[in-house]
């Protein structure tokens, strides 16, 4: 192809993934918030709020390194298209249901663990194809509108979610996920997820065994210091921050009687943070030291999180709506600050044969104790006050990125940060 035809795909591929993931992201997110509210109106329980979210993180976990063998072994286009259908079908299956039976938790978890497989297979597939779909110099731009979509998602969504939570039924919910989800395959389907790759795909009969693929993904992993770090922050953060996962709906709709509406707004303040901070990156140079970056912004999240119980402890009766719509604002910012550097970082090092098995198993790793911080937290929140549960989970959280993300771990994944520091203190 010409390679002027092909940097017009590429900036095509840029705005139809854009839209396809606000539409699809938009349903899941409307669908998320009412489920959300159904199961803690419904049980009242933060254990029974814990247990869907580990119906979203368990399946994930365990079927990662599946994903990702296939991402890089297969057709990416056909696993993210299939994995759409699936969703589309598991949804219609759970509005039978609600419309037959009347929902139940046994449906929704069910429905949970299916949808987290398509989802996961779907992220994995869409994050290894980035650089099939754009030339390298547009990676950042790619991964910041993908971010503003979700974002521009998470701002309408518990907006819409909260104004329509007990005026229309779930079906109606649901229905708008199923909608959603067909529009994203037909945009994914105009998509050529080869574009700008560089893949040396075999012949089937040539292909590697399920245990030979994943081996050879964790003797590439083994060669590379930063995945290894990042690997071992991810499990102590996402463990973590369960405290704040499980703890935040919980002390807003449990403990404050947040309506609906309030807590949907909460939510878009989150997405407004995700939002401006996306259309930042998507303008500016990369990151020069993205890990550097990534490690203040996870510091940043661990003093937000611990914010989350200063209304349990000193009364702001008057403040609390605004309080926690700023610290969802700042932490939404946060997360885009920490991610972003990192995920155009990898794009650039991981080669296009192994990256869906590396991402599949930083995903793998980085959720590997998020189900026992889920079951924990969950139990911990129906039995303790959630105040010091929050309070003693951020001072860990903090404790441990000081600790892996030491100074000298910094100085072995960026090397040149020594070399700008003695240009400095030479121009001095």
């Amino acid at each position: 192809m010409d390679e002027s035809l092909k940097f017009k795909k590429a900036i095509y591929h840029i705005w139809t993934f854009t839209a396809s993931k606000l539409i699809s992201s938009f349903g899941a997110q409307v669908y998320s918030f009412a489920l959300s509210f159904y199961i803690l109106r419904l049980t009242g329980s933060a254990m029974s709020f814990a247990t869907n979210l580990i119906c979203n993180i368990l399946p994930r976990t365990i079927a990662a390194p599946i994903a990702g063998h296939f991402a890089d072994k297969y057709s990416r286009k056909t696993i993210v298209i299939v994995a759409q259908i699936v969703t589309v079908m598991a949804i219609g299956g759970l509005l039978v249901v609600s419309l037959e039976f009347g929902l139940s938790l046994a449906a929704i978890y069910t429905t949970s663990c299916i949808l987290s497989l398509t989802s996961m297979f779907s992220s994995i597939t869409f994050t290894s194809s980035i650089t099939g779909l754009v030339n390298k110099e547009k990676i950042q731009k790619a991964m910041s509108l993908n971010q503003m979509s979700i974002s521009f998602a998470s701002i309408g969504s518990p907006a819409v979610g909260g104004l329509l939570y007990g005026v229309v039924s779930m079906p109606v919910f649901l229905m708008i996920y199923m909608l959603a989800s067909s529009i994203a395959v037909i945009l994914e389907s105009t998509m050529n997820f080869n574009l700008f790759a560089h893949r040396n795909n075999k012949e089937p009969e040539d292909k590697e065994s399920l245990k030979e693929s994943i081996k050879a993904g964790l003797n590439y992993l083994k060669m590379q210091p930063l995945l290894l770090t990042l690997i071992s922050i991810s499990l102590f953060i996402n463990f973590l921050f369960g405290a704040y996962q499980v703890g935040y709906s919980f002390i807003l709709i449990k403990k404050f009687k947040m309506t609906s509406q309030q807590f949907g707004f909460t939510e878009g303040a989150f997405a407004v943070g995700m939002l401006l901070l996306s259309f930042y990156f998507s303008v500016r140079n990369e990151v020069k030291f993205p890990f550097v970056v990534s490690k203040r912004g996870i510091i940043g999240m661990g003093f937000i999180m611990g914010a989350v119980a200063l209304p349990l402890v000193i009364q702001m009766p008057q403040l609390i709506f605004i309080y926690y719509m700023g610290l969802s604002f700042g932490l939404g910012s946060l997360i885009i600050t920490v991610n972003t550097p990192m995920q155009v970082m990898l794009q650039k090092q991981i080669d296009d044969d192994y990256k869906g098995r590396i991402f599949s198993i930083l995903e793998m790793m980085a959720m590997a104790l998020m189900p026992l911080g889920m079951l924990l937290y969950g139990y911990l929140y129906d039995v303790f006050p959630a105040q010091w549960i929050i309070i003693l989970s951020s001072s860990l959280l903090v404790g441990s990125v000081l600790v892996l993300a030491r100074p000298s771990v910094v100085r072995k994944i960026h090397p040149q940060i020594n070399l700008d520091r003695n240009l400095i203190t030479n121009k001095m």
